[in-house]
């Protein structure tokens, strides 16, 4: 079987299983218990953050650590928006995660908050001409997602952090899917705030990293302890936190092979499905999008029974983001970009990790090919 789903969830590597199975066994301690068996754990995580604050390009303190990316993304929308006095107003766009959306619902029905949703092009990007009139005196927040999970475009980051740092206004992204494939030096972004989950990049599920840079005024929105430095309170998931700084690590250590093979991997890919499958749609923009990720439209084609032809063929994929598995509505991202509901329906996205070699990248482009051209025989005799 061909696993092409790594957007969704990546198999957790053995490196992070080896540096996390002593976190599990003799140094499970509480790492907040003034003993041996504690002051092992606190160790361990301490290592951590440094370790995640190297890759990051951060103070170790700026480092917090969450159960994924959800609480990430959760922790940071409202942790400043809440804490923030300037006003109740936050910018944000029309692709971005459930995870983020929905926090920004939140803030809107239950605090007040106003929310602009900027507009994306036709390939999925944000202008920062349209960032910088939405920004106001009150403005208090901007989320804007480095690289989006289902059509694969990577956000002009720099670009709209910047404007945000010229207003006053704290830039947060959601890292989610950049991590493991884009930079990731915090300092370079200019970004105040981002969201990291580990299962995307090696780590087990239920873990993953919030950088919020220095003193910004925040609100915690999980009470108790007071654990990391009163941010995110909970006894501290060690063994997991080990896990993702050590699945950042080794990203960055093998970043430069890694995305050039992934980039002529996904080329490949979007150039046999276009060239082998007529009225084939790529989603997303053709160069500015993640190294391991191509995304399609059929139109006039049963999306799903592409999906289980290619199952048979021995290839799993997925219509887009996990996270609106079961929906019956068609995707919001490929809505904003303008494409029409029917043509929604029919969307296939495939994306791979740093393992998945070129005979099996060969394998299923073919295999993308053959499965559109079934389903299309199969309609034509009905």
């Amino acid at each position: 079987m061909i696993y092409l789903d790594a957007a969704a969830t990546a198999p957790v590597r053995r490196e992070v299983l080896e540096a996390m199975w002593p976190l599990l066994t003799g140094d499970f301690g509480n790492p907040s218990s003034h003993h041996s068996i504690g002051e092992s754990a606190a160790r361990a995580l301490d290592y951590a953050r440094r370790t995640a604050a190297d890759v990051l390009g951060c103070r170790p303190s700026d480092v917090v650590f969450t159960s994924g990316g959800t609480e990430a993304n959760n922790l940071a929308i409202k942790g400043l928006a809440l804490a923030r006095p300037r006003g109740r107003h936050i910018v944000s766009s029309a692709i971005e995660h459930p995870a983020v959306l929905e926090s920004l619902d939140y803030l809107r029905r239950i605090h007040g908050f106003s929310i602009t949703l900027l507009p994306v092009s036709a390939e999925g990007l944000v202008d920062p001409d349209d960032l910088r009139p939405a920004l106001t005196p009150d403005t208090t927040l901007c989320t804007i997602m480095y690289a989006n999970n289902e059509v694969g475009t990577v956000q002009p980051i720099t670009e709209l952090a910047a404007v945000c740092a010229a207003a006053g206004v704290p830039f947060h992204t959601d890292a989610v899917q950049a991590a493991g494939w884009l930079p990731l030096d915090t300092a370079t972004l200019g970004v105040q705030a981002m969201s990291i989950s580990g299962h995307k990049i090696g780590a087990p599920k239920g873990c993953g990293i919030l950088f919020v840079k220095g003193r910004l005024p925040f609100e915690p929105v999980i009470h108790g302890g007071g654990q990391e430095r009163g941010k995110r309170s909970g006894t501290e998931n060690v063994a997991g936190a080990v896990a993702v700084a050590t699945a950042l690590k080794l990203a960055r250590q093998e970043s430069d092979a890694s995305t050039a093979t992934a980039a002529a991997q996904r080329d490949y890919v979007i150039d046999t499905v276009l060239k082998g499958v007529p009225g084939a749609v790529l989603t997303g923009h053709r160069l500015q999008r993640l190294p391991n990720l191509a995304s399609f439209c059929f139109p006039g084609t049963s999306g799903e029974s592409v999906l289980l032809e290619l199952e048979r063929a021995g290839v799993v994929s997925s219509s887009g983001s996990a996270c609106a598995a079961g929906s019956d509505e068609p995707s919001a991202v490929l809505l904003a970009l303008g494409i029409d509901r029917g043509t929604a329906q029919t969307a296939l996205r495939l994306s791979w990790t740093a393992a998945t070699t070129e005979a099996e990248i060969s394998l299923a482009a073919r295999a993308v090919v053959d499965s559109v051209e079934a389903v299309r025989g199969l309609g034509s005799r009905a």
